[in-house]
This record gives structure tokens, sequence and C-alpha cells, in this order.
């Protein structure tokens, strides 16, 4: 089963970097949920996502925001990660690759993890998925237009 827009997300409960089990439907039932799947800790190119989204981290608060990554890396990885780029949101750890699997996330090229982000509201519906393995930058810049456009009555 691929998660599509309009889909209502299952419940999933993963470790973050402190170890804690974080269900994702107490972080979107309070505020519009910024999920984005990124293919590994401390990698270029995921070091530059991972501080974009921290650089508009205050941006996506005051948009009525939660920001949280997803990837295999463990929680030690996940940790340590976060402590190195300063980062102030969650990170969960798929080590089983479960829940990448239940909302499609496959390898780009066939090789790598996929870079996906799912913006899901309040309700726990998907309401837009931005996918780029290579604009790094635009997962950041679309998720912050698609809140913009949420908070705005009949707009989407």
């Amino acid at each position: 089963m691929k998660i599509r827009k309009g889909d209502h997300i299952p419940e999933v409960v993963l470790p973050d970097q402190n170890g804690q089990q974080i269900n994702l439907g107490d972080i979107w039932s309070s505020k519009t949920l910024v999920l984005f799947f990124y293919p590994k800790d401390d990698t270029p190119g995921c070091t530059i996502e991972a501080c974009t989204f921290r650089d508009n981290y205050d941006a996506f608060l005051h948009a009525g925001a939660n920001v949280v990554g997803i990837s295999a890396d463990t929680v030690s990885s996940h940790r340590h990660f976060a402590l190195k780029y300063d980062l102030p949101f969650t990170l969960l750890s798929d080590q089983s690759g479960e829940i990448r699997s239940l909302f499609g996330v496959s390898k780009s090229l066939g090789l790598f993890p996929s870079r996906i982000t799912f913006i899901i509201d309040r309700e726990g519906v998907v309401r837009h998925i931005f996918n780029s393995q290579f604009r790094i930058k635009k997962h950041i810049s679309e998720a912050l237009r698609i809140i913009e456009k949420l908070n705005k009555p009949h707009q989407m």
C-alpha cells in the first residue's frame, strides 16, 4: 500500500533520537505535520536538508507545524546527528524500513532511499507529497508554501 494525497495516515510509533517511543498521531492531532523521509544521517545532502529545516524551524512553528524526520539510522546515530547540528526537531528511527515501505517511499535510482516530504493535516490526512532526491532545499520551501495554503480557508 502506498500513501497518497488525501489518504489518512495509519498509526505510526517509532523511537526518536532519545529512545522514546513517539506516536505520530499525537503530533498531527495538535499541529500540521511535516514528515520528511531522508536517506542517511550525516551525509552531505541529508545534512543540508536537516540544517535547512533547522534554519527555518521557527517559520514552521509560527505556521503551526511540527517537523519530523525519518530514516533507517539507529537511535544512537540520530542522537549524534541531532546534537552535532543542533537539530531542534524529532528524528525517528525506522531501522526495519516498515514505515518507509508503508508510506511507499522507495529507493531512488534503485540504490538510495528516496527523499520525500509529506504534509499531514490535523486530521491525519496527507495534503501534499513532494518527492525530489536532488532539489533538497525545495522540500523546505514547498512544505512552508503548502502549510500557508492550509492555514488559509478554502485554498486546498
